[in-house]
């Protein structure tokens, strides 16, 4: 089997490829000019092309579906050389702003939301990717490669830059070696060049793990699925509680190293009737003493065969305003995708219903 090209860090395919000047090379190829073909990269020896389309895999992604939401967000399905699929999202954020001589003020921007693994371990009960089961781990380069084929595919230019959310399918620091290596190939200069502070890793509070992501110092962003204030509902929610409960994941988050400008973003999915109410604002609150923290309010989003509910705008908004007026930072998570398959894991579902991948 050839080897996917995305996996290698620069430093990497340099020691594969002499003389090392041609890994730079390669890299504007791919990330850059969005080559679709080694015998596209014009620059280099004939031989050279040769062996590369020999060795290495340059599409080890395959596009099988896509939906486009109303509200500008597009979930991509895609197959991975094994056959099976995992989910990306692309997020409009902001449309391109103008200034009144016509000259572009902003581009659009955007956010796009990767996978690292086909299917969770964490088995959470509000997720659709539970459902489906643990699978295998994506490797660096099918991680990046989830990015790439989003920028080929909505033509954005290799300059644009973009925030990452590791918020797909899985669990990324059940992961960690690879998001690692994937976050160092994103943030190369030579490459894509998306800076370690717009990229956020997601996880649902591996404590051990967090610890061990500070330790390398990576500066990326740190993100923890909370979504209950004690441990007896978050068990119910996250059976990952058991090995990390919430006192554990508290002291792990005030040991990571945070940008002076940053702060840890709690993500707080809120179900009706299960984790909405003033009561869970307050333990909320006081959870959180003592930790540069921002608290992201996200609506549930119901999918065929869920017991939860989507909550009430007014309750969320009475949640959020509560913990505003004790002086912690909140914004509520416009919910995007509605009218499409939104819930993460809902489009692979689908599609694995009509025999596609696996």
């Amino acid at each position: 089997m050839k080897k996917i090209i995305h996996d290698y860090t620069k430093e990497e395919l340099a020691e594969e490829i002499k003389p090392a000047f041609r890994a730079k090379q390669i890299y504007s190829w791919i990330y850059h000019k969005h080559a679709d073909s080694f015998e596209e990269m014009a620059n280099l020896p004939k031989d050279l092309r040769k062996r590369l389309t020999e060795e290495y895999e340059l599409h080890p992604l395959e596009r099988v579906s896509k939906q486009e939401s109303r509200d500008g967000s597009i979930k991509y399905l895609f197959r991975l050389q094994d056959g099976h699929t995992v989910e990306a999202v692309l997020l409009l954020m902001k449309e391109a702003q103008y200034h009144e001589d016509g000259t572009l003020k902003h581009h659009r921007r955007y956010t796009v939301c990767i996978s690292s693994q086909v299917g969770c371990k964490v088995g959470c009960a509000f997720c659709l990717t539970a459902k489906g089961g643990f699978m295998r781990d994506l490797s660096a380069g099918e991680i990046v490669s989830q990015v790439l084929e989003i920028y080929k595919d909505q033509g954005i230019p290799s300059n644009h830059r973009v925030n990452l959310v590791y918020m797909g399918m899985g669990e990324p620091l059940d992961n960690l070696g690879n998001v690692a290596k994937a976050v160092r190939i994103f943030s190369d200069m030579d490459g894509m060049s998306i800076s370690p502070n717009r990229q956020t890793i997601s996880t649902s509070g591996l404590s051990s793990k967090i610890e061990r992501l500070g330790k390398m110092d990576l500066g990326i962003n740190l993100a923890i699925s909370l979504h209950a204030v004690d441990d007896a509902l978050r068990q119910r929610l996250m059976p990952i509680n058991k090995a990390y409960n919430i006192a554990s994941i508290i002291e792990a988050v005030k040991n990571f190293p945070v940008n002076q400008r940053k702060k840890v973003l709690f993500e707080y999915l809120v179900i009706k009737d299960v984790n909405d109410d003033l009561e869970s604002a307050k333990k909320l609150v006081k959870l959180l003493n003592g930790i540069k923290a921002k608290v992201n309010l996200i609506f549930f989003n119901p999918y065929p065969g869920t017991d939860f509910q989507r909550p009430d705008p007014e309750d969320v908004r009475r949640f959020q305003e509560y913990l505003l007026n004790k002086g912690v930072l909140c914004t509520i998570r416009e919910s995007k995708g509605l009218d499409i398959s939104a819930a993460c894991g809902q489009l692979r579902e689908q599609k694995l219903s009509e025999g596609v991948g696996k």
